[in-house]
């Protein structure tokens, strides 16, 4: 496998420096400047960047893939603490300058600097991963129904809850986030009408520290335990890996989020009490993007990913989790009728 290349954010003013050259007649936007004929495909992360155990990691592992299968050589670019969308702007607009096609922004923070920047590379693909709101014709919007995966999240906690308390905490009360919650309480009450669902958002936009600062999912799902909660899905980015730590540290039940985090290198130490994860296919949504370039039919507008299309889902890598038949059994019925539009799942709480 071809060595991934990281690339170093920079700040605004440098950001501010390289539009102005191209302004004053250097070399046109869409037009790339890298003399090598090597094809490259990037990935620009979203908060809390590569080693979240989350999110960003499964993009990364459909940037690994493509590397491996596609012969492409993957580059990347991390986000920095507090920074400004000219910020997101500058470090996709040198990844197309770069040569790399597609360029993907993983998360919806992305959307305002892809719908600036797309434009003046036209030659180039851009994934939008989770939002929808900008389009275009080289835009793939790649999203998904999280809302199904967290139903089924909410039926095995049901399941496997002793108190009848379980909780949810969000990284920031955005839209994406209420989708979440919104399934995951709708599958708790439906598996069992006299549960409680506790349900804490870790910080309010313009502050995104709730998808990146993992004392934050601690403490509040400390609080929540305190309550009586004895299984605890967390959507909260790296931030959710300290509520991870905090209800396996108590014996709970932890519910992981985007990837199976019951396989992450990282939280090994709480695996055993990571019942379950739903998994969106990030991974796959990335690579499926970089393979549709590479053939020379790149994908755009709405690529959605749900449960038909195994796009969600929940993972069963315990092996616990495998030894509860009848949870087991209600959320493979839950699936179906999902599936078959027997159940709706809402998307706002």
């Amino acid at each position: 496998m071809r060595r991934i290349t990281r690339i170093a954010t920079v700040g605004v003013a440098s950001a501010a420096l390289a539009l102005s050259v191209t302004a004053c007649g250097g070399k046109q936007s869409g037009d790339a400047t890298s003399d090598s004929s090597e094809k490259s495909a990037a990935i620009a992360y979203d908060i809390g960047g590569r080693g979240d155990q989350s999110f960003n990691d499964a993009a990364y592992a459909g940037l690994q893939m493509a590397e491996k299968d596609l012969k492409i050589t993957g580059k990347e670019a991390e986000p920095t603490e507090g920074e400004s969308e000219a910020d997101k702007v500058q470090r996709l607009t040198e990844l197309a300058r770069n040569g790399s096609n597609p360029v993907i922004g993983v998360g919806f923070a992305y959307a305002p600097a892809i719908k600036k920047v797309a434009p003046k590379f036209p030659k180039t693909t851009f994934g939008l991963i989770d939002d929808t709101s900008a389009t275009g014709p080289n835009i793939a919007n790649l999203v998904f129904n999280e809302e199904q995966g967290s139903y089924l999240a909410g039926v095995a906690a049901a399941k496997a809850s002793k108190t009848g308390t379980v909780g949810f905490i969000g990284g920031v009360e955005v839209p994406l986030i209420k989708k979440f919650e919104a399934g995951f309480a709708q599958g708790v009450k439906d598996t069992n009408p006299n549960a409680k669902v506790l349900t804490q958002y870790l910080t309010q936009p313009p502050n995104f520290d709730g998808f990146a600062k993992p004392d934050l999912g601690k403490a509040a799902a400390q609080g929540q335990l305190d309550k009586g909660a004895d299984v605890i899905y967390a959507a909260a980015g790296l931030a959710g890996s300290g509520a991870i730590e905090a209800a396996a540290t108590k014996g709970a039940w932890a519910i992981g989020v985007d990837s199976d985090q019951y396989n992450q290198a990282g939280l090994a130490k709480y695996k055993d009490k990571i019942l379950t994860s739903v998994t969106k296919d990030v991974s796959d949504s990335v690579f499926n993007l970089i393979k549709s370039v590479q053939d020379g039919k790149p994908q755009n507008g709405e690529i959605r990913y749900g449960l038909d299309k195994d796009g969600v889902g929940l993972a069963d890598s315990n092996p616990e989790y495998k030894k509860m038949t009848d949870l087991l059994a209600a959320v493979e019925k839950a699936k179906k009728e999902i599936i078959a539009g027997t159940i709706q799942v809402k998307t706002a709480p």
